[in-house]
């Protein structure tokens, strides 16, 4: 008499459902740490601490290549970026575990304890963060842990072997479980949404408006950009790979260190002071020459010099050393920040309206005449005066310059580079900065001619850019257009080409023309 006998479990898991169990694990680790994460800090969820470390840790070249290849698209690359290494990571960790779950298991702990690192190494998040991320270790070695069991039964006396039916109910459940929990954590997390407390803040009145603007202080008819940048259209480069959500009445600015006496403003304070009204272009140090990375506003705020007296800074003190509420940190001359021909500025409104959230609501530091690192904090809640060898800010700790004044530059906007363009007569038309210092003169010349001075616009201030435009004769052929600015100072702008690290990019714009 022949007895069947039960079918004996697998000896190892195949390859698709060794695939499963990894992604599956890692999906209940993310979906568990968000929810965690959307109720004691936002920012400790495990991919976004993890990728903010990577932000914060990256090296200078690799930053600097990020923001001049990519652009504002460095963000979303890092995510795509990280979720790629996220989901390799866990297909390594099934496929070492296809007999037994050991390895995928310390794989899972030591991912997992990569995103307590990233979220202990945030000075941005108390102790109670970290919740987060060790939840979502939990989770995921749990998951792995089950899922394995489920498909890889251990007792092959009792167990009949792999049950697909079993397994597939459990990694619908774990998918489903983690998609609620990731949408609970989200909702929970940016329930506190700055928007609708922006929205309640209502008209900011300037006590002392800017004068109005002259019908010539652009030639955007003429291809030039418009003065007033927009507020979607104005640049936007930072670390915040979620922009910080502060609503106004939890806001308050600490400025400490060297001063006589600590002192602390909430919105509401700020908001009923005067309110003054100035434009001033703000330019990025990383921007290449020729690049996009400048803007202009009307910006609506109080004299950060008002503030500064009241605390009394003493002497002595070297930098106003800036914190951002998630983390980010800038370093200002106190010379300049003191300065009260400066103009610096603490802005709670944006051409005509508060702050956008992207660019610092509820608060954020304007000071022209300085590149945005050392200038521009968003988001700012912390001012401390303080030595410079006592505390690095963020960039200056990546070997960017102390001191950082806007250098003279200039840019062709339109024709765009390798224009076709009929021979003859052709209009050229572009900016030119020079913040706290202002143009004077902008001059054009095409191929190795001579130069010929450009028609500008009218001198707004000397903290905002100047537009410019020119008809040049241009023959049949290619050719190859310069430009050129000389700002009030009399110096004029070197054609030697500059790296922007460590304090700005130099160089002449130029662009080619192919003349039919």
């Amino acid at each position: 008499m022949t007895t069947t006998l039960p079918d004996a479990p697998p000896r190892r898991l195949s390859l698709p459902v060794a695939t499963l169990v990894g992604l599956l694990a890692l999906a209940a680790a993310l979906g568990v740490g968000h929810l965690v994460a959307g109720f004691v800090g936002y920012t400790a969820s495990p991919f976004i601490a993890v990728a903010n470390y990577v932000i914060d840790h990256s090296p200078t070249g690799i930053v600097k290549w990020a923001e001049r290849t990519l652009g504002t698209w460095d963000k979303p690359v890092l995510k795509l970026g990280l979720g790629v290494v996220l989901v390799l990571f866990a297909l390594l960790a099934g496929q070492l575990s296809r007999r037994t779950p050991r390895a995928g298991q310390i794989l899972v702990v030591l991912l997992g304890a990569a995103g307590v690192a990233a979220v202990y190494a945030r000075s941005d998040l108390g102790q109670i963060s970290l919740l987060a991320p060790v939840a979502a270790l939990v989770a995921g070695l749990a998951a792995f842990t089950w899922l394995h069991r489920i498909a890889l039964p251990p007792d092959v006396v009792h167990d009949r072997g792999f049950d697909r039916r079993k397994f597939l109910r459990a990694g619908v459940g774990v998918v489903a479980g983690s998609g609620v929990a990731a949408v609970v954590g989200q909702v929970a997390g940016t329930s506190s949404n700055a928007e609708d407390s922006r929205a309640a803040v209502g008209p900011l009145v300037p006590a002392r408006t800017a004068p109005p603007l002259p019908a010539d202080a652009d030639f955007a008819k003429l291809g030039s950009p418009p003065f007033i940048t927009r507020n979607p259209d104005f640049y936007r480069i930072d670390t915040a790979l979620v922009v910080p959500q502060i609503r106004a009445e939890d806001w308050s600015l600490r400025i400490h260190g060297m001063v006589d006496r600590e002192v602390t403003f909430s919105y509401a304070d700020i908001r009923n002071r005067p309110l003054v009204e100035r434009r001033i272009t703000l330019t990025c140090v990383s921007n290449e020459v020729g690049g996009p990375l400048i803007s202009n506003a009307t910006w609506l705020g109080v004299d950060l010099v008002d503030l500064l007296d009241e605390a009394g800074v003493q002497a002595g003190a070297e930098q106003m050393f800036a914190t951002s509420v998630d983390g980010w940190t800038c370093g200002t001359p106190a010379n300049v920040a003191l300065d009260p021909q400066r103009g610096a500025m603490l802005a709670i409104g944006m051409n005509g309206e508060p702050l956008p959230v992207e660019h610092g609501f509820p608060a954020r530091i304007v000071i022209p005449g300085l590149y945005g690192y050392v200038s521009a904090t968003k988001w700012v809640e912390d001012l401390e005066f303080t030595k410079w060898d006592a505390r690095q800010a963020y960039w200056l700790s990546r070997g960017w310059a102390e001191q950082a004044p806007i250098k003279t530059e200039s840019r062709i906007d339109t024709p765009t580079g390798f224009a076709k363009v009929s021979a003859g007569k052709v209009r050229l038309a572009g900016t030119a900065w020079a913040q706290h210092t202002g143009v004077a003169k902008v001059e054009v010349r095409l191929d190795q001619g001579a130069w010929q001075p450009a028609v500008l616009s009218a001198e707004v201030s000397k903290d905002t850019w100047r537009m410019w435009w020119i008809e040049l004769d241009v023959p049949k052929g290619t050719h190859q257009a310069f430009v050129r600015a000389t700002d009030s100072g009399g110096y004029t702008q070197t054609e030697n080409r500059a790296d922007p690290v460590p304090d700005g990019a130099t160089g002449w714009h130029s662009v080619t023309l192919d003349a039919s």
